[in-house]
């Protein structure tokens, strides 16, 4: 794995932080490379050295957090369903200004379907439709239920400044999802 140079960390996390920040003050349309450039105090010609356009930009953020999630989600595959729902409503509060922007402020607007169909690709194989209580029921139509309900849920946690701390979501949310799956 290749490091990388602090320098350079450092002026993409500004330049991250200004994008977010940016989107979440105006609309998308509405925001240049200069406005971005002045916000992370870098030059122009700096976030071109690292994104293409702010397009490029907001895929690769959207992408790393995305990535991130399914790293948790492999490296907590062996804890209970709490222990792991904690650690990911942390990492939301952790990230609340991309999360609350993307989710809640409608900073991108794809970004809730990428995130709900990344929710139900993490939920296949967690329904069983042979037996018990979804025994007969669609393995679709329940993904998508559980998986919207999810994300309405992190939504409303967002928008609300997170009222329960991350381990009371994860222990409500979760006893939820088990009645359900």
């Amino acid at each position: 794995m290749t490091k990388v140079d602090r320098r350079i960390a450092k002026s993409q996390e500004a330049i991250k932080k200004a994008f977010i920040e940016l989107i979440n003050e105006k609309h998308f349309d509405k925001i240049s490379l200069q406005d971005i450039s002045d916000r992370a105090n870098v030059s122009r010609r700096t976030i071109y050295l690292h994104y293409m356009d702010k397009f490029d930009l907001l895929d690769k953020i959207i992408e790393e957090h995305i990535n991130k999630l399914q790293e948790m989600f492999e490296e907590l595959s062996e804890v209970d369903f709490i222990t792991g729902g904690q650690a990911i409503f942390e990492y939301f509060q952790k990230n609340y200004l991309f999360f609350s922007t993307m989710l809640v402020g409608g900073g991108a607007e794809n970004f809730r379907a990428q995130y709900l169909e990344f929710s139900v690709e993490l939920l296949k194989g967690e329904v069983n439709t042979e037996e018990g209580k979804n025994k007969g029921l669609s393995e679709d139509i329940i993904l998508r239920f559980v998986a919207a309900a999810y994300v309405e849920v992190v939504e409303w946690w967002l928008k609300n400044e997170m009222p329960y701390p991350p381990r009371v979501m994860a222990e409500q949310v979760g006893l939820l999802v088990k009645r359900i799956l």
